[in-house]
């Protein structure tokens, strides 16, 4: 007579901790894809922004203030999107950002036709994207908790990464093919996927957060700001945001300009392609760094990226006079340095977060680390309109008005490092 398998606690227990760990994995995995088919829309408008200021005959302000309204729309909208994930599941927040994503796009091919429609429908972007970011985020970080939790954020990190390079290029590949229409239509197509794999596969995350909560209670970020560890790593993405969305904004541009000039090889990559290759570079470089900082200190990592970057900027602009490849060279060393930090500042935010207040210290986070993408491509564009487009002084003034932004920056994080 067979016997009969009796499990005991043991081994229930241990069932029921495989059970959870593919549960989370599962989820994560819906995440990271998910965040993938969102931000591959992301770039569509800075990869085409030369079409697009010649088809609107745009000044090189406006064109910055198409790119920067998505990070202003961001700024308001995440502190009351995220802090709400500590009342509500991540996951509904989620599906609104993913729709509205799928609606900017929509709008961008179809009804846009100058200034003012896109400036509406990058609004919309900046809203969607700020329901999808860090409520996506968060979702990946309720499920873990140590080491996992950090390499989950990094891989978010890393998805995203590699939908923000691959916008460029697909961009471009597109756009040759179908024109700036098929590119967003894309671009609706791949949000509206993403709404799907998180309403079907991504399960309802563990419950923490406090349905009684109010939204003032929520709002209130003074526990946040008493949080000296948190508010490090929070000043340094600051910086680093405005950094990096002034290169993402211009990087086409500035290689397209360069690469019309007379002396330009004409051996190299379209200026598509290039900046495809800088991001996919820059992803590399954020999971290495992440890495480097467990093993190293996230400290001296940011402090190297930000103190590079600083001096990476001014080469960038001052690149411009010289020989075609050198340009390319410097983006590509800029953009890796910038990179090099990405994903230890943010791991570094939630890893100092309390629990209680994880949702409103990553909104904080981000709201200030894109109030910072807002005026660094603003920023550029108002330099090259004082300048004008085609001298070294121009490009030097637009991408090295970062270099004290960044030093300010390095300083704040220091002197609230120093602080804990």
């Amino acid at each position: 007579m067979a016997s009969r398998f009796r499990p005991g606690a043991r081994d229930l227990r241990h069932l029921t901790a495989v059970a959870t760990t593919l549960t989370a994995s599962r989820a994560v995995a819906a995440v990271v894809s998910a965040q993938v088919l969102v931000q591959v829309g992301a770039f569509f408008l800075p990869a085409l922004l030369p079409v697009f200021m010649d088809r609107w005959s745009l000044s090189a302000t406006e064109a910055g203030w198409l790119v920067g309204a998505f990070f202003a729309a961001y700024v308001p909208s995440v502190p009351v999107l995220v802090a709400l994930t500590d009342r509500v599941p991540s996951r509904r927040i989620y599906l609104v950002g993913a729709g509205l994503t799928a609606l900017s796009h929509l709008g961008m091919a179809v009804a846009v036709d100058g200034f003012w429609s896109a400036l509406l429908c990058r609004v919309i972007a900046g809203v969607g994207w700020a329901g999808c970011y860090m409520p996506g985020l968060k979702m990946v970080a309720d499920r873990l908790e140590g080491a996992e939790q950090s390499r989950a954020v990094s891989w978010h990190a890393l998805g995203v990464g590699i939908a923000g390079a691959a916008s460029f290029a697909v961009a471009g590949l597109l756009s040759a093919v179908t024109g700036p229409t098929g590119v967003f239509l894309f671009g609706a197509a791949t949000a509206l996927v993403a709404f799907l794999t998180i309403m079907l596969v991504a399960g309802p995350e563990v419950a923490r957060h406090d349905p009684k909560a109010s939204v003032a209670e929520l709002l209130d970020f003074r526990p946040v700001v008493r949080n000296r560890a948190a508010m490090a790593w929070i000043a340094g993405y600051t910086v680093h945001t405005w950094e990096m969305a002034a290169l993402r904004a211009w990087g086409v541009t500035f290689l397209a300009v360069v690469m019309a000039r007379g002396d330009a090889s004409g051996w190299l990559l379209d200026p598509n392609a290039l900046f495809t290759a800088a991001g996919l570079l820059g992803i590399a470089v954020s999971v290495t760094g992440n890495e480097m900082a467990q093993r190293l200190g996230r400290d001296r990592i940011v402090a190297t990226a930000m103190l590079a970057g600083a001096v990476l900027s001014v080469a960038t602009g001052l690149s411009f006079g010289l020989w075609g490849p050198v340009a390319v060279l410097c983006v590509l060393a800029w953009n890796a340095v910038i990179y090099l930090d990405s994903a230890a500042l943010t791991a570094g935010t939630v890893a100092a977060a309390d629990k209680a207040w994880r949702g409103a210290t990553m909104g904080l986070h981000s709201m200030c680390g894109y109030a910072g993408g807002f005026l660094g491509p603003l920023g550029v564009g108002l330099a090259l309109d004082l300048a004008g487009r085609d001298s070294v002084m121009a490009w030097a003034l637009a991408f090295g008005h970062l270099a004290p932004v960044v030093l300010i920056g390095f300083v704040v994080v220091r002197l609230l490092a120093g602080r804990n």
